[in-house]
């Protein structure tokens, strides 16, 4: 079984769209070390690990205002980005 990488455009297009920002505002906003990359993927719907899509996610509510969740930007959230599963030995 293989995984699907490629996910199609992701609501997060359509976010930064309503709130007129671009993926360096994201970068800008953001507290955590995310990058152009990371942004560019999570818009075009490669898939992210958990990690990358929190850093997305808190820098889109910074930039925009608001408090989206992580399924209001992705349609293949998983689902350790739901809770605090924060599991390192």
């Amino acid at each position: 079984m293989t995984l699907e990488r490629n996910l199609g455009e992701q609501p997060l297009a359509t976010l930064l769209s309503r709130h007129a920002l671009a993926p360096t505002d994201l970068v800008r906003a953001s507290s955590a070390q995310l990058t152009h990359k990371m942004v560019a993927r999570a818009v075009k719907g490669r898939r992210l690990t958990a990690n990358s899509m929190k850093k997305v996610l808190a820098a889109l509510n910074a930039a925009a205002g608001a408090s989206y969740t992580t399924a209001d930007l992705f349609n293949y959230a998983p689902v350790e980005v739901a809770g605090d599963s924060d599991d390192q030995v």
